[in-house]
């Protein structure tokens, strides 16, 4: 007789930790009380411990396990299957090998609008999501420091981008960068505005920059280009990617949609161009030939 696969609840709390709660898991311990339980976080594409985190599960009651992630366990950003290894499992080939997790109740309140303090030196995020498949996987970034990208408006082949800079303010000769990803280096620098909660131009952590469509479509050699926007926060600092990762949605790509500018370009015709998030929610523009900018790229 096969036995349902197990489901975890999970609360995320603002600070960027997690808490597990396994239901229905059916074991009440061993003889002398002890349990021999952990949640597993396997890295996607992992084939060795190496990438793997284990936290106790620990009686939580109701026939409830509990796991805690802190937001001070460091968690390598990328994707994290959840797995349990519960000892005494019957659908186990061997006590304790890890079962793949379903998700129960995902509670991700906490998580909207979420503004950290700017002078931390990184941004954790961690979200819970179900696969395509159905199970429960956890979407993690760590940025150090990390540029989040607010309103973005689109008007006459024009971008206008808000932001706030976490761990690091900006400040006088602060930049933002379009790099192409087909020519690395090739990159068109405009500049950025940095606002304290006084005034303009002071050092500071809120950002915005005006971008121009045309400027990437000059360089734009016909096909579907990408390019990955930057902000350098002064002239002698190495730029932070911008991205937007504070909420509670884990893949922006076909959520978060943006209407394309009509911009001409005399070698190839006419394009058009937009901004768009790529698989790890980083923010990019995508120039591509007009009627054809749906992007079908994975980034």
């Amino acid at each position: 007789m096969s036995v349902p696969p197990r489901r975890s609840d999970c609360i995320a709390d603002s600070a960027g930790g997690l808490t597990f709660d396994l239901v229905d898991c059916g074991t009440s311990g061993g003889a002398d009380g002890s349990w021999d339980a952990a949640l597993v976080l396997r890295g996607r594409g992992a084939d060795s411990t190496a990438d793997e985190v284990r936290l106790p599960l620990v009686p939580a009651g109701d026939g409830r396990l509990r796991a805690v992630l802190p937001s001070t366990v460091a968690l390598p950003e990328g994707r994290w299957d959840a797995f349990a290894a519960v000892g005494g499992r019957a659908s186990a080939v061997t006590v304790g090998e890890p079962d793949r997790l379903m998700p129960g109740i995902l509670d991700l309140r906490s998580l909207v609008d979420r503004r950290p303090d700017t002078d931390r030196p990184s941004v954790a995020v961690r979200i819970p999501y179900a696969t395509k498949h159905g199970n429960l996987s956890i979407r993690s970034w760590l940025r150090t420091p990390h540029a989040e990208a607010g309103e973005i408006r689109l008007i006459d082949g024009v971008m206008t981008v808000q932001g706030r800079l976490y761990g690091m303010p900006a400040g006088p000769g602060a930049t933002a960068e379009a790099r192409s990803r087909r020519h690395p280096s090739v990159v068109r620098t405009v500049p950025a505005s940095v606002e304290d909660t006084v005034r303009l131009g002071a050092t500071g952590h809120h950002f915005a920059f005006t971008l121009a469509f045309k400027e990437l479509a000059d360089e734009w050699q016909g096909g579907r280009e990408p390019w990955d926007l930057w902000l350098r926060p002064a002239p002698d600092e190495e730029p932070v990617r911008i991205a937007r990762i504070l909420d509670d949605v884990p893949d922006k790509k076909h959520i978060f949609t943006y209407p394309v500018q009509t911009v001409t370009c005399s070698e190839h015709g006419p394009a058009e161009a937009g901004p768009y998030y790529t698989g790890d929610n980083d923010l990019a523009v995508r120039i591509a030939p007009a009627g054809e900018s749906e992007d079908t790229e994975p980034n």
